[in-house]
């Protein structure tokens, strides 16, 4: 799937994931944020965690995203909550960047491991810049039931690129993590991830009627739609695992 189909399908999202902020500022309280606490978030979107954490609690950052339309906003959200002088935006690929070796508090990657090619490889990509003693975040999909044949089919990627919840724990047990804490999307959080990108897509469709890339993007809407009403929602949960290297 394009990178422009999803950047229309977020347009009006600022987290692009399903945590609304009232999560995402817990999650900052329970990783203890505060005035000093330097983050990094390798393909950070729009990089609302990096800009909301530097607000409401004192934190610098650095984030990494391939794309040019989430930097950009990543970079006017920076600016409109004042805190353009502490957060770093790196537009490029975030599997190829070599941060600061030992130079982050809490090292991050909120739901795109697939930069590493899945969980472990993205724990690798982050570990070196962890400071002894720092926190390791992952964002990842699991199922909340072992998932049928036709709910795989649907979402179009193997059963095991993800696990359970208790398969994920594992998953982190073997890449070496510990797992400390977590915050998991509610169904009502999903619903305003998954469900507000319908009306940005539909409004869009209507403006753009001409434009090459307008039938794929009904396909893509209406793909996305049944798929979470029918499978999705049951058996896709998603969260993020707070994590300290053994």
């Amino acid at each position: 799937m394009s990178l422009r189909l999803h950047e229309i399908a977020e347009a009006r999202h600022r987290i692009l994931n399903p945590l609304v902020e009232p999560q995402l500022r817990l999650l900052g309280e329970i990783a203890r944020v505060g005035p000093g606490t330097r983050v990094l978030d390798l393909a950070c979107g729009k990089a609302e965690l990096l800009c909301r954490w530097a607000e409401w609690f004192g934190s610098t950052g650095v984030g990494v995203d391939i794309s040019t339309v989430f930097c950009a906003g990543a970079r006017a959200r920076a600016a409109e909550l004042g805190v353009a002088d502490r957060i770093e935006i790196v537009e490029g690929d975030a599997a190829a960047y070599r941060p600061e070796p030992g130079g982050f508090d809490i090292a991050g990657c909120i739901g795109a491991t697939w930069i590493g090619g899945g969980l472990a490889g993205t724990v690798e990509l982050l570990r070196p810049a962890l400071r002894p003693g720092g926190l390791l975040l992952i964002g990842e999909p699991f199922w909340n039931e072992t998932p049928p044949d036709e709910c795989v089919d649907a979402h179009g990627f193997p059963w095991d690129l993800f696990a359970t919840l208790e398969g994920t724990f594992d998953r982190l047990d073997y890449a070496g993590l510990e797992l400390v804490e977590m915050v998991v999307a509610t169904a009502a959080s999903w619903d305003r991830y998954e469900a507000s990108q319908w009306m940005t897509i539909t409004d869009w469709l209507a403006a753009h009627p001409d434009d090459p890339d307008h039938d794929a993007m009904v396909r893509f809407r209406d793909d996305r739609r049944r798929t979470y009403l029918r499978w999705g929602r049951r058996y896709l949960g998603w969260g993020v695992f707070v994590t300290q290297p053994r």
